[in-house]
């Protein structure tokens, strides 16, 4: 069935799983899906919520079981779901871990993939791209689906999304911190991102998708090229070109949605949920073409995009964004931090937004980005302990579905 724009919504969580006494990834999940189904399944549908494997054993992945219509109920359900998967791994000495990377982990000795269904197709991405780095098995994130119900709103969904792609991660930033470092980046797992396909480039592009609008032209500009550069490392013909294509908002046409992936995973699905809430608030402005017309929106090419995206994810709500043009999409000159831009989109769509979600968005729009408070919390140079006291409380904040409040290190 297929649905028109903001119509219904799709929402994908994904955590990690670790041990509750150092924090140490836990490639479980096969264990969790046997406690919970009774035998070893790839998905559990468990009401409103389904839950899944992905790519690497750790990590598990809960999403809405379907399109849903009623996004204020969403962050107690997930929130439901999370106490469940606590509770089953509670035996097995193991718990949910939120943010979108592990602060500790090393994945060249501590990644394990996924051995069961499906592990053929994993098997195959492993020996193409050796997933091993941070950028394959160390990244967990949140993925928006919005439909569109045929060429038209394609065009006009596509458009508003990809202008918007550049300044989430201001928004959503929580990986700042690999193997007990900060890395440099806020936004760590999209820098990761950017290059773990570097093999076949054509499948991650520039991250932002190109100025492609309807599905014949996003076919012969996208999933033909991917499908070209994969076929002498695919000779079973096992993959798909829907799941190669890996930019940062991806087209399924198999199912008539865009699919947002540069959304990390914040501390509890209260948050997550209400970032998901904001996005869609302001594609909405976008789409409308109350801040821009249809046709200067489309006329955005990739690079540009690309340029001020590369520099978000390095210091998330505090960078500065002197792209005039831009700004001018939002109104705003002469040079501006993207928090203000942020600050600028709620005040236009606050309304639009229920109460639940207006108190976290401000907080978030107040404090900062997860990663910024994260940073805080843990101060400079922060040993293994300290890491692990800020991770632990990030992992209560999770069972518990509250915001982390960050205390500067002493």
């Amino acid at each position: 069935m297929s649905y028109h724009l903001f119509e219904v919504y799709g929402i994908e969580l994904e955590y990690m799983l670790v041990h509750k006494a150092d924090l140490k990834v836990n490639p479980i999940v096969d264990q969790l899906m046997i406690k919970k189904h009774g035998s070893l399944v790839s998905d559990v549908e468990n009401g409103e919520i389904e839950w899944s494997n992905e790519l690497v054993a750790h990590v598990v992945e809960m999403k809405t079981n379907g399109p849903t219509a009623d996004l204020d109920q969403l962050g107690d359900l997930f929130a439901e779901n999370v106490k469940e998967m606590n509770k089953l791994l509670a035996d097995l000495g193991t718990q949910l871990l939120p943010t979108a990377a592990h602060p500790l982990m090393h994945p060249e000795t501590e990644m394990k993939l996924w051995q069961h269904n499906y592990s053929r197709i994993y098997e195959l991405y492993n020996r193409i791209f050796d997933c091993r780095g941070h950028g394959w098995s160390n990244v967990q994130s949140m993925h928006i689906n919005l439909p569109f119900y045929d060429d038209t709103e394609f065009e006009r969904l596509h458009a508003a999304v990809r202008l918007l792609l550049p300044i989430i991660p201001g928004l959503s930033a929580s990986s700042p911190v690999f193997e007990g470092k900060f890395t440099g980046y806020k936004d760590a797992r999209m820098h990761v991102y950017k290059t773990n396909q570097k093999e076949i480039p054509q499948m991650t592009g520039k991250v932002i998708p190109e100025q492609l609008f309807s599905r014949k032209e996003y076919f012969d500009g996208i999933f033909e090229p991917i499908n070209k550069a994969i076929r002498p490392h695919d000779a079973g013909n096992i993959l798909d070109h829907h799941f190669l294509n890996s930019r940062g908002a991806i087209a399924r046409f198999d199912r008539n949605a865009i699919e947002i992936r540069v959304i990390d995973i914040q501390e509890c699905p209260a948050a997550d949920v209400a970032i998901a809430v904001f996005i869609i608030g302001v594609l909405k402005l976008l789409v409308s073409e109350e801040l821009i017309a249809l046709e200067d929106q489309k006329k955005w090419h990739e690079n540009d995009l690309f340029e001020i995206f590369d520099e978000v994810i390095k210091d998330a709500e505090d960078t500065v964004v002197t792209n005039e043009a831009f700004l001018a999409v939002f109104d705003i000159s002469p040079s501006a931090t993207v928090g203000e831009i942020w600050k600028k989109l709620y005040f236009l769509v606050r309304d639009t937004i229920s109460e639940t979600h207006r108190s976290i968005i401000e907080t978030i729009l107040e404090q900062g980005s997860l990663s910024t408070r994260i940073l805080t919390a843990l101060g400079e140079n922060p040993s293994e302990e300290k890491i692990l006291e800020v991770y632990k409380d990030l992992g209560r904040c999770l069972q518990e579905n509250r915001l982390f409040d960050a205390k500067p290190s002493s």
